[in-house]
Order: C-alpha cells, then sequence, then structure tokens
C-alpha cells in the first residue's frame, strides 16, 4: 500500500529508491534492508522524540534498575512531585536522582542516592518517570511509532545507511539512486552520496 508504514512497504519502498544498488545486500528475507530501517528509525528518534510513561519498584537500599526495553534517555521523575515539605514531619530528605548507564545490551536506571525505607514508605514504591523511547517499525502499520508525515525523512536516513555501508565496502563505481524527500536523482560515489543525503536529513529534520 502507498505511504503505508508497515515493515513490508517501507522495505518494498527502501529497496526501489537503491535502483541498481539493491544488489548489494544480499541477506535473506530482506534483513539487510529492515536492519538499515532499523537504524534509521534509532536516528531519527534524536530528532522525532518520543515521551512514555515508565515505572519500576524501588526496593530500600537498591539504586540500579532495569530500564524499560524501548528506553533511550531518562526525561523527568513523576515520583515524589508531591512529597512533602522540609518543615513537615514526614519529610523524606532529597530525592534520588536519575542517570542512567548501560551495562552491555543493557540501559540500566541509576538512583543516587539509593531511595530509603522511609522514602518508600511516604512516596510508595511504584517509581514513575517520563522517558525519551526509541522509534521502532512494526510488522503492521499500527505498530510502527514513527509518524507517516515522517516517512520520507525514513527513506532518506536509510539511503543515507545504505551508501555508507557501500563506501565501507570499497564499492567504487557510480550509483543512482533517489531519494526519499523530492524523487530526485542523487549520483555519485556511495561515500559523496553519504555526505549529501546526511546533509540534506538533518537539514530537514532539524
Amino acid at each position: 500500500m502507498a505511504d503505508s508504514m508497515s515493515q513490508a512497504d517501507l522495505v518494498a519502498d527502501f529497496k526501489a529508491s537503491l535502483h541498481d544498488c539493491v544488489g548489494v545486500f544480499k541477506a535473506p528475507d530482506d534483513a539487510d534492508f529492515k536492519r538499515i530501517l532499523n537504524v534509521a528509525a534509532l536516528e531519527l528518534s534524536r530528532y522525532r522524540t518520543r515521551t512514555l510513561v515508565g515505572e519500576i519498584t524501588l526496593i530500600p537500599g537498591q539504586n540500579a534498575y532495569d530500564a524499560p526495553a524501548d528506553f533511550q534517555a531518562f526525561k523527568s521523575p513523576i515520583w515524589g512531585i508531591s512529597r512533602p515539605q522540609p518543615w513537615e514531619k514526614n519529610w523524606t530528605g532529597p530525592l534520588p536522582r536519575c542517570s542512567c548507564v548501560s551495562n552491555g545490551s543493557i540501559s540500566l536506571m541509576q538512583l543516587v542516592p539509593a531511595p530509603t525505607d522511609k522514602q518508600i514508605a511516604v512516596l510508595g514504591s511504584q517509581y514513575k518517570f517520563f522517558y525519551f523511547a526509541r522509534h521502532v517499525i512494526g510488522e503492521t502499520a499500527n505498530d510502527t511509532t514513527i509518524q507517516a508525515a515522517d516517512r520520507g525523512l525514513l527513506i532518506l536516513r536509510s539511503q543515507a545507511e545504505a551508501c555508507k555501508e557501500m563506501a565501507m565496502r570499497n564499492l567504487t563505481k557510480p550509483v543512482a539512486l533517489r531519494d526519499g524527500i523530492s524523487n530526485g536523482p542523487r549520483n555519485g560515489t556511495p561515500s559523496f552520496l553519504f555526505q549529501a543525503l546526511m546533509e540534506q536529513f538533518e537539514r530537514l529534520a532539524g
């Protein structure tokens, strides 16, 4: 379906935009094209932010917690917004500040200092917060988090990523493809095309 945001339709249009270069990517089941589209979606997250509400269960004295699966960056806490004031007898003291660390492929939320028994008793054990989430491309259009209005940007950034991969493979033949915004031709070596497409993407997305 034209302009559909489903994975299959995005892959089809992305492949069509690469013209003869499509033959460079040979992984079965269009795996290369799906991977590149996912990279482009992740990059688009920096320009088209997606804010969600997360929740973790606090344990007294514990400061490290698994972040949500689609976590990209912490935004702000909800927990403790209505906390008691210093002149009230149930004041909880300074609240933990959240920072993010990576443990291999796992993102962790680090609360410093660790929440205390009193803070959890007064404010509750469910730490709710706003966070920036990564964009994802779903099998159906409804499961894709990128807006249809940004479809061209997604294709454009995918083209740039494909050109970067072709440049890294030392392809020196001129290539021809069409961008995802104006459908205009872009001619040159992969490395030149990568720079040109990235400049266009950053200008249009910014």
